[in-house]
């Protein structure tokens, strides 16, 4: 590919790393990651309520990983509380996967950043061996995706194994229990996806510009030497 294409190329790939980076960096600070709504159980076995009367009973909650807020439906018209994950929710949460999301989103950030910044300097500059060249881009777009994937495995497996938001309508309940009515994954949560699959599409343009996978030439300069070696 000639040099003009690949600036082109490195350019378009460094913009959408660092556009990543800024929009990971929005979403950890939202509370737009799951919303649903929540069954007040304990009021509408009272009443017995079916159908259309159920409706009063049913709240909604949203969250992210720092903040949320429910509003409690008991019969008696909503009530909004607003909660935070630290300190108040740190005893009834998984608290070790929850510190774990937020750490891999600080990585995706800072290595979505690195990343912009070597595609920057492979477009405009010239670019030094081994970390500084194709290989470190590749290393810095692989490690941002697997940042992305871990990061929605881990947020998952703490929504619908872990049950977060049944720990959350429950929090300081205590005659009434409520359960999960719907839920979904918001924004902030597909933003994390799409920067995933971002990173995912830079490694292919590093391709597309020409430089070969990293180490696949290793392998077959290793059985021309062997091959060497036997004739010697």
């Amino acid at each position: 590919m000639p040099a003009q294409q690949k600036k082109i190329v490195f350019c378009i790939a460094g913009v959408l790393s660092f556009a990543c980076a800024l929009g990971t960096a929005a979403a950890v600070g939202t509370q737009l990651w799951v919303k649903g709504t929540v069954l007040c159980k304990t009021g509408a076995l009272l009443v017995n309520a079916t159908g259309q009367e159920l409706e009063k009973f049913i709240g909604k909650i949203q969250y992210g990983l720092f903040y949320g807020e429910r509003v409690r439906q008991c019969g008696l018209g909503g009530r909004p509380f607003q909660f935070s994950f630290f300190p108040d929710l740190l005893k009834i949460i998984p608290a070790s996967i929850h510190v774990s999301v937020i750490l891999f989103c600080t990585v995706l950030i800072v290595f979505a950043l690195v990343g912009a910044g070597f595609f920057m300097f492979n477009a405009f500059g010239s670019p030094y061996e081994t970390l500084h060249g194709p290989v470190g881009l590749y290393l810095w777009s692989f490690i941002a995706c697997s940042c992305g994937c871990l990061i929605m495995i881990l947020f998952s497996s703490e929504v619908k194994i872990h049950h977060l938001s049944e720990k959350i309508a429950n929090f300081k309940e205590g005659s009434f229990t409520f359960k999960t009515h719907s839920e979904q994954f918001a924004n902030s949560f597909w933003i994390i996806l799409v920067c995933s699959l971002v990173h995912f599409l830079n490694t292919l343009l590093i391709r597309l510009a020409g430089f070969e996978f990293p180490f696949s030439k290793s392998k077959d300069s290793g059985a021309i030497t062997g091959a060497a070696d036997l004739m010697y």
